[in-house]
């Protein structure tokens, strides 16, 4: 469909057609590539290798540093299996069954996309926090959750929780309802139905968005920012130890931290790379 021609008020435009347009727009594309997105990388690695591998290993196992990987990696561990598992139902909820409310319901699932981490990170302040809406419950059982560890996973459940869910919905809302259906007929329970013929069409999108929830995770600093605390070698992910090294004026540090999330980053290109060449449906309503 090269040829095929868009009329405007300006003529005619084929798609794809003359030369210099074609040179003139992967110019323009391959520059901006190369100045906002490869440059930053390439400075990352060079300043983090800036004292060679020794210095890079030595700023990588810094016990502050070491402390701020375990708690990153630590929070994905336990939010990105409860994100898939709501992502996983709140798919199924919203495209099996039919329900006053729907539409509301998937609002909501959509909301922190559109919220800023930082008024996240200041909502739940406001609810959990002392002088909060549960605030006196909580002190008064000694429960703490701002400025511990528990806000941390708050936070980061609260702002990748979209993820899986919108990875999921549309493709099963491509679907139907038909395979379940006839599954039933055949005498499935509801659970079978949904282990051996909903799951197994989605799958490659669970683990998609799972990646993708993943990678947010681990690169959250908004929202992690306002509740934790920000206590170095406490409460500080990985994200918050970059920016306190970089405050520190420990610029090799800072960027030997920030290589590892650079690190993430560049796995979750080559696994979307993967799931592509599988023909795997990766993004929304793609299958």
């Amino acid at each position: 469909m090269a040829d095929t021609a868009l009329r405007t008020r300006a003529g005619t435009f084929k798609v794809g057609g003359g030369t210099a347009v074609r040179r003139t727009l992967l110019a323009a594309v391959w520059v901006m590539t190369l100045f906002f997105i490869v440059a930053p990388l390439v400075t990352i690695i060079a300043l983090a290798f800036a004292k060679g591998v020794t210095g890079y290993i030595q700023n990588l196992v810094e016990p502050a540093t070491m402390h701020a990987i375990f708690l990153t990696v630590l929070t994905a561990l336990v939010v990105v299996p409860i994100n898939t598992a709501f992502g996983l139902t709140a798919a199924w909820a919203v495209t099996k069954f039919r329900f006053p409310g729907r539409d509301l319901l998937v609002t909501l699932i959509d909301l922190p996309y559109s919220i800023s981490p930082i008024v996240a990170g200041v909502a739940l302040l406001l609810v959990y926090g002392a002088q909060g809406l549960f605030g006196p419950f909580l002190a008064d059982h000694g429960i703490k959750i701002m400025f511990a560890l528990p806000a941390i996973f708050l936070a980061s459940l609260f702002v990748t929780a979209p993820f899986v869910a919108r990875e999921v919905i549309p493709l099963m809302q491509t679907q139907g309802t038909d395979a379940e259906e006839a599954a039933l007929s055949l005498g499935a329970s509801g659970w079978k139905a949904f282990m051996y013929v909903t799951l197994p069409s989605v799958r490659w999108s669970v683990i998609y968005g799972a990646i993708l929830c993943n990678a947010r995770v681990m690169g959250e600093f908004g929202a992690v920012s306002v509740v934790s605390g920000n206590i170095r070698g406490v409460t500080n992910t990985l994200p918050l130890q970059v920016e306190l090294l970089y405050h520190d004026y420990n610029v090799t540090g800072a960027f030997a931290a920030a290589s590892v999330l650079t690190l993430v980053a560049l796995l979750t290109i080559l696994a979307r790379f993967i799931f592509e060449r599988r023909g795997a449906p990766v993004g929304p309503g793609r299958h």
